[in-house]
């Protein structure tokens, strides 16, 4: 048996895990992970809850339907102590000396990972009003491996502490100053991801480039992009909730609030009604009136398929317009996620309309999937980096455990 760290990243209606060697050098940690899986389906009506894994090879070593019923929350929460059993009963090799959660929400508090404790618990617990569709799921993760595996050291990793580099403008509203001092500032998410390709950028990219500035499109059912400098958060698409922005799979992205008020009085929806349209009935699914998945409208003839696929690369090159401005410029784009890395139309259909820019796209290397999609002219760098926000969990766990 060997030690190994365990990385959980629980949502709403699935949870992610995985498996990484533990070396002696913290900072030695393999990208690869021995094991990744899922459990999908959790509160989807009609669907069965799953538990998938696999191994660093691909093997496929599990695949079974979990009998759980009830609520939503109740599912969720009997999935995660189904999972505990499974990671305590499989014969992996492995022994998990350690936990590291990927948790939405780090307030003001929190810039950097921490080890869980009674105190520290409770401070995410009072953040919950400013994340309250994904942190009491986090939480709950929590509460399982704590209840699973007795002893076993967690540590907090926080989707938000990669943006608190950003300038004080950056992060607030035009709103008066007792509520910005309740902490309704521009947060902005993704930063797991952000902080990877923030990592591996010189791996692919010159250094005058991957330290310049450079734009960071994470895109997928969840999708916001970061302006870095140096490498640090300066701005970014997402602000106080995960919903501003970018057009996602089933979020609105930005809003006229005045929307919000004239949904309230002229259709008494109420803050229920109204976050259910937001997060769950929006994006790609509301335009289309479809499908949330990418590859499903770009597949389909139809034409609300089409305008919902347009509307969010237009969105996006609005966006890219708006960090350039923020950065004084730009010298490399970055597109990853599930989306990013995967849809060379999408790419193609954002990058095209920014040769004002200096950027001279390459059709066949971006049809061919290559890592840079770039003409070999283009002032602007254009990459493809797949994302691993479970590594990055995975070695603050390590390096804070040592």
């Amino acid at each position: 048996m060997s030690d190994a760290v365990l990385t959980l990243n629980a949502g709403s209606s699935s949870v992610k895990f995985a498996l990484f060697a533990l070396p002696a050098n913290p900072r030695d940690v393999p990208q690869q992970a021995r094991m990744t899986g899922r459990i999908d389906g959790i509160g989807a009506a009609g669907r069965p809850v799953r538990l998938t894994a696999e191994d660093a090879a691909g093997n496929r070593l599990e695949d079974i339907e979990l009998p759980i019923e009830g609520s939503a929350e109740l599912q969720h929460r009997e999935a995660l102590r189904r999972l505990a059993h499974w990671l305590h009963d499989c014969d992996a090799g492995l022994r998990i000396t350690a936990v590291g959660h990927r948790v939405v929400h780090g307030g003001r508090q929190f810039s950097a990972p921490v080890l869980l404790d009674a105190q520290v618990i409770a401070a995410l617990r009072d953040l919950v009003p400013l994340a309250p569709l994904h942190q009491p799921h986090n939480l709950a993760g929590i509460d399982a491996m704590a209840r699973a595996l007795p002893g076993v050291p967690q540590v907090a990793c926080f989707d938000t502490a990669f943006h608190r580099t950003q300038p004080d403008l950056a992060q607030m509203f035009a709103l008066p100053r007792h509520i910005t001092a309740e902490g309704v500032l521009r947060y902005g998410f993704h930063g797991l991801s952000y902080e990877f390709i923030a990592e591996v950028l010189p791996q692919h990219l010159p250094t005058a480039q991957a330290d310049g500035r450079v734009i960071v499109a994470h895109l997928g059912n969840g999708a916001s992009m970061c302006g870095m400098v140096a490498r640090r958060s300066q701005a970014t698409s997402m602000g106080f909730t995960a919903v501003d922005g970018l057009m996602m799979g089933t979020r609105t992205g930005s809003l006229d609030p005045g929307v919000l008020l004239y949904l309230m009085e002229q259709h008494g929806m109420d803050a229920k009604a109204l976050t259910h349209l937001l997060y769950s009935e929006s994006g790609l699914l509301g335009v289309s009136g479809l499908s949330s998945d990418m590859r499903t409208l770009l597949a389909s003839d139809s034409a609300d398929a089409a305008q919902a696929v347009d509307l969010f690369c237009y969105r996006a090159v609005r966006e890219i317009g708006s960090l350039a401005a923020a950065l004084e410029g730009i010298d490399a784009l970055v597109f990853t996620g599930g989306i990013g890395e995967r849809a060379a139309a999408v790419r193609e259909r954002i990058c095209r309309p920014l040769g004002w820019l200096g950027l001279e796209f390459d059709p066949a290397a971006n049809d061919a999937a290559a890592p840079c999609i770039s003409t070999a002219s283009s002032r602007v760098a254009v990459c493809v980096i797949p994302t691993n926000e479970e590594w990055v969990i995975a070695r603050h766990t390590a390096e804070l455990l040592s």
